[in-house]
């Protein structure tokens, strides 16, 4: 499992930022996009007091495309080529819309630019709610994590554990989570840990899954502005319900059916080629070739070649990524290939 940040330091973050963020929604005929010459974006916001200026991250630059229904493509080459047509077409369309949109800033930048009915599920109010929860469990955080898109708790509950062959023990888990900028919905899914590699499998399950929809917030002419005790008290009763979600992800029973599941992949031999088997992968999951290079190289260095090898070769390779969004997405790669059919095992097993 890749490395996070300490959990003192993601508490550190986590209360700098609730100090430093603001939501705004407005009507987009009171937004305002400027190009400047370095290339970057500004959107200046008729706010109540005087007018203010925010640098737009790339996440949200994206998102204003998208709303605007302007490609991307198109979107960052007026940017790069002709910022002034670009400041024209979008600022055509703010005007012309008539929507309303939620701004999340953060240290002075719109860092998302999304519905006025998307709702706060925020990183601050769920640490709050769910570590509390955690430390009675007996069990530690493995790895933590905040990255401009989510929030991710991975925790281990060493008591609850499987040995799957003689020596090859792992521990059930879970992992939590979330996004405040509209990059996917609050999760708490299984996790097992593998302790010979200290590899993490992230389990296919709906245990929980809330997308950020909710109400329309505002419905004048003018600038809301929401402070982060506006909406906490919406909010409570959800997160009281994530003790009850996590307490079934760690329980016994969801355990050992996920391990079970694993030990079956012992069964799946890899007959054919293992080059042309972690091609098949990297096409059938758009990895990158580096990717599948990385794969294929754990999956000979761990010298199974087994439905269960190629499983522990993607969720290892997992370890040397670089951002830890991607890192994530391979541990749960690894939940996938567990859940395969005999017949999709077959297309990976057998590839010459």
């Amino acid at each position: 499992m890749k490395n996070g940040r300490s959990l003192q330091s993601l508490a550190q973050e986590l209360d700098r930022q609730r100090l430093s963020k603001r939501d705004l929604v407005l009507p987009s005929s009171l937004i305002h996009h400027t190009t400047r010459e370095d290339g970057e974006t500004e959107l200046v916001v008729e706010e109540p007091e005087s007018p203010r200026r925010y640098d737009v991250t790339p996440l949200a630059r994206r998102q204003l495309a998208d709303k605007l229904r302007i490609p991307l493509a198109y979107f960052e080459r007026m940017r790069t080529e002709q910022p002034t047509l670009l400041d024209r077409n979008v600022n055509t369309w703010l005007e012309q819309e008539g929507d309303r949109h939620m701004l999340r800033t953060l240290d002075g930048r719109v860092r998302a630019v999304l519905s006025d009915r998307y709702r706060r599920l925020d990183n601050y109010d769920l640490a709050e709610h769910v570590l509390p929860i955690l430390g009675h469990l007996d069990g530690r955080v493995e790895s933590a994590e905040l990255t401009e898109t989510k929030m991710y708790l991975k925790y281990i509950l060493p008591r609850l554990q499987y040995e799957m062959r003689v020596g090859d023990v792992v521990q059930a888990g879970i992992v939590i989570s979330n996004s405040e900028v509209g990059h996917g919905t609050l999760t708490v899914q299984p996790l097992v840990f593998r302790l010979v590699c200290s590899n993490g499998l992230i389990a296919v399950d709906q245990s929980l899954r809330k997308t950020h929809l909710g109400r329309a917030l505002g419905s004048d002419d003018s600038v809301t502005i929401f402070q982060d005790d506006t909406l906490q008290a919406d909010d409570r009763a959800f997160f009281l319900r994530v003790r009850d979600v996590v307490q079934s992800a760690l329980s016994e029973a969801t355990f050992l059916q996920i391990a079970a599941k694993m030990q079956k992949t012992m069964g799946v031999e890899l007959t054919g080629s293992p080059t042309k088997t972690v091609e098949v992968l990297r096409q059938r999951y758009t990895l990158t070739e580096a990717e599948g290079d990385g794969v294929l190289r754990h999956l000979i260095m761990g010298g199974d070649l087994s439905g269960y090898g190629l499983v522990n070769a993607v969720t290892h390779y997992s370890q040397e990524v670089g951002d830890y969004d991607r890192a994530t997405e391979f541990e749960a790669l690894g939940g996938k290939l567990v859940e395969l059919s005999s017949r999709e095992w077959k297309g990976l097993a057998e590839a010459v």
